[in-house]
């Protein structure tokens, strides 16, 4: 069949365009293919820098202890771990203990520990008139040590030479050498604390821990005729805003006899210079007691 140059001409002009459109349509296949190939062949973010259309966006929080060219699978493992640490226990505050106490979660030398944080600073001079087995003292030095060596002190006083062991022994595991110099360890009756306490220094707590020592002798208890003379010399070495703490065991033989004379004792000051408080649970009769003696400025 004959056709006419212009019927030829537009054949051929149809073939090209559609021989140019497969060579570009497989040319971007082979373009794609091979972007493919780089890119999961990369093992960093440089050899996705020549295809930065096709890059992913970066993590939105990229831990600063890791470069730019870290993994994918350490950022995770990274992150994971940050988000799944456990967070540092804050310590309590006075008022948490307080609440944990009338909870029935806290015990009464706890709540006593936390309120003399509140009286007691760096470099003040304190006394604990029944050390026991040291833990009172301790929580003292820890409370009125300084970075110097003549800054806070503590008179810790007993009459049992094994108290004064017990102590002596716990303070060495707890403290540092320049922290243990704060401390002064006495085998004596807490009624004659005037005799050690400089008359010039002012003291700013004196502790009580009416009883008998945990783990020893129970038959040897604080008097009451005794724990009286040692309130009456707390009373006149305390300086103004000092306070004098006092935890009652009232358990044993004894015990509830001395607790009505420290009451007593507490009842008669006067209320111009003193403010006394009591906190007892009134259906634990067994309960030990706290009295606090706060002298007024």
């Amino acid at each position: 069949m004959m056709m006419s140059g212009l019927a030829i001409h537009n054949i051929m002009m149809r073939i090209c365009c559609h021989t140019a459109t497969a060579t570009i349509t497989s040319s971007r296949r082979h373009l794609f293919s091979k972007s493919s190939s780089n890119i999961q062949s990369a093992s960093g973010w440089g050899n996705l820098k020549r295809f930065p259309s096709l890059r992913p966006p970066p993590p939105t929080l990229l831990p600063h202890c890791f470069s730019s060219a870290s993994s994918l699978s350490s950022i995770t493992d990274a992150s994971s771990a940050a988000t799944t640490s456990t967070p540092a226990t804050p310590a309590l505050s006075e008022e948490d203990v307080m609440m944990g106490y009338v909870f029935g979660k806290k015990k009464a030398t706890q709540v006593a520990h936390s309120l003399w944080k509140r009286v007691v600073q760096k470099g003040d001079v304190v006394i604990d008139a029944t050390c026991g087995n040291g833990h009172d003292t301790l929580a003292l030095v820890n409370l009125v040590a300084d970075n110097t060596i003549h800054g806070g002190r503590v008179y810790a006083m007993d009459i049992q030479k094994v108290s004064l062991e017990t102590t002596s022994l716990l303070l060495d595991q707890s403290l540092t050498p320049d922290q243990r110099k704060h401390v002064e360890l006495l085998l004596m009756c807490h009624s004659k604390m005037e005799e050690v306490v400089p008359s010039d220094v002012a003291v700013r707590l004196v502790v009580f821990n009416l009883g008998y020592l945990p783990g020893g002798q129970k038959a040897l208890i604080t008097r009451s005729e005794t724990t009286l003379l040692a309130l009456e010399a707390a009373k006149r070495v305390l300086a103004p805003g000092g306070l004098i703490s006092i935890v009652v065991y009232v358990g044993h033989p004894g015990g509830r006899e001395e607790f009505e004379m420290v009451q007593a004792f507490a009842s008669e000051l006067p209320v111009q210079n003193w403010v006394c408080t009591k906190l007892q649970m009134l259906n634990r009769p067994s309960a030990p007691m706290i009295i606090l003696l706060y002298r007024r400025w």
